[in-house]
């Protein structure tokens, strides 16, 4: 079903466009030999190029280059072989060279696309328009003396990759699933972290509305949404607020506007800028940027199973699309399952992961980085459930002792005397003495009340404190109930 808001005039749809800045995985910045370590001390990773001195010359950092190549692969993009860095001319207080060196007309990425899997299993491709290198300004703190503020430059210089998608979102949740898709298939890449909290990936975010068949009409930009729950409550409340615009008469104004997170509304922050405000032209101090084919080819070699890929072969292995999404969502995660599952049923490994293992992750808030359990443990746990020295209930009896310990399911087993007893003369022995103590249950239930065998199942299994072979007490009390 279309998503749209309803106003006094009837439905409204909502447009949405994003532009990622995704801070490039690297040691060094994109024009110096700077550190870009996150939480150094304020103006510790500095060089002359970053701080704006005269006569500093950037000299670019091929690392970035190819992070930024294997992205643009990663999103089945085109890779421009020739592109060019531009001066963008503007002066803010934490930018000391009076302009930002980016990408304008030639970029280094241009078109591709990304499938986004949405809440009801249906899936839609979003379009990426480019993906282009800039460095990243300074930070202004004004929070730290009552009538002065404070520049740190450690940010200054550091890599961005900014990723513009066409408008092709149509809903709140389509933006989240988007931008969630983009940090997945860069950490998977290993290309940017993707830590929102840190700033190192960060959304402005461009919504419009309009009524069905219409053409696009005016959109808004909301600067700097860091976190994906906000992108969606930053579009709602935006759409909302054009919607009151358009309904009450007036006409919305092209403009950049912050999202107020406390008050969910979103503000005006500036009227939008045109290309032309900025006066690009081509830095004199950078020739452009040619890449061989060969070199791309090289690094597209090189790429790691990508997520798309990862969940088919997941669901060619027999587990279901949502059990393999859910896998693949995190590298993390995807590699301690196939840690779990080398060599074992991959259903059962899926079925652990994802319901035992991760019950417990969420009980005691970790996460996969630092797991309860190892996946070796998890996967020798499996084989005492495949060789039947385990039943399912001690399975999970054990699991929780694992837990608790760190110590491996065998030594465990060994340590509390949990094997499964597979002896038929102990179950019949052991069913002989409940069905002698309960000799009325046995006459209802020999006269047809069936439900009773419940009970001794449950009476056979307490007596052998749980260790009964459930398929043989089955077996056994069927027999001799009968």
């Amino acid at each position: 079903m279309s998503y749209t808001i309803e106003g006094e005039t009837g439905p409204w749809e909502v447009v949405i466009g994003l532009e990622v800045h995704a801070q490039v995985t690297s040691h060094a910045k994109l024009f110096s030999g700077a550190a870009t370590a996150f939480g150094a001390e304020p103006n510790s990773q500095v060089s002359f190029v970053d701080a704006g001195f005269p006569g500093m010359l950037p000299v670019i950092n091929e690392a970035c280059i190819a992070q930024a190549v294997r992205t643009g692969l990663g999103l089945n993009a085109e890779i421009h072989l020739w592109s060019r860095f531009d001066r963008k001319n503007y002066f803010y207080a934490d930018l000391p060279q009076g302009y930002q060196i980016s990408q304008y007309a030639h970029p280094i990425v241009g078109k591709g696309e990304v499938e986004v899997t949405l809440a009801d299993g249906s899936t839609k491709t979003i379009g990426i328009t480019r993906l282009h290198l800039e460095q990243d300004a300074g930070k202004s703190l004004h929070d730290q003396h009552p009538t002065k503020s404070f520049i740190d430059l450690n940010r200054s210089g550091v890599a961005l990759m900014e990723i513009v998608s066409e408008p092709d979102m149509r809903s709140p949740e389509e933006a989240g699933a988007y931008l969630a898709k983009l940090r997945q298939i860069m950490r998977y890449l290993g290309t940017c972290d993707g830590n929102m909290d840190e700033g190192s990936m960060r959304a402005d975010v461009n919504v419009s509305v309009r009524k069905a068949g219409e053409g696009f009409r005016t959109r808004c930009e909301v600067k700097n949404v860091n976190s994906i729950r906000f992108v969606m409550q930053a579009v709602e409340a935006e759409a909302r607020r054009q919607i009151e615009v358009w309904e009450s008469g007036g006409t919305v104004e092209q403009e950049t506007r912050l999202f107020d997170t406390a008050r969910g509304v979103t503000r005006s922050m500036r009227s939008k800028e045109d290309a032309h405000d900025y006066r690009y032209f081509p830095d004199p101090d950078l020739p452009p940027l040619v890449l061989e084919q060969s070199w791309v080819e090289q690094l597209k070699a090189s790429l790691p199973e990508l997520p798309d890929q990862r969940r088919a072969r997941y669901v060619a292995m027999g587990l279901s699309p949502y059990d393999a999404h859910v896998l693949t969502i995190e590298r993390e995660t995807a590699t301690f399952f196939e840690t779990v599952a080398k060599g074992r049923d991959a259903k059962v490994a899926a079925n652990w992961v994802t319901g035992d293992f991760f019950a417990a992750l969420n009980r005691l808030k970790r996460d996969i980085s630092d797991p309860p359990v190892t996946a070796e443990h998890l996967g020798e746990l499996l084989d005492l459930l495949a060789d039947k020295t385990l039943s399912g209930a001690l399975a999970k009896q054990v699991f929780e002792a694992m837990i608790e310990t760190g110590q491996a399911p065998s030594v465990i087993v060994e340590e509390r005397g949990l094997r499964q007893v597979t002896d038929t003369g102990a179950i019949e022995a052991a069913v002989d003495a409940i069905m002698a103590a309960n000799a009325d249950k046995v006459a209802e239930y020999r006269s047809g009340k069936e439900k009773l065998f419940g009970f001794f199942v449950g009476q056979t299994m307490k007596a052998m404190a749980g260790k009964g072979n459930p398929a043989l007490v089955n077996e056994v009390l069927k027999k001799k109930l009968a």
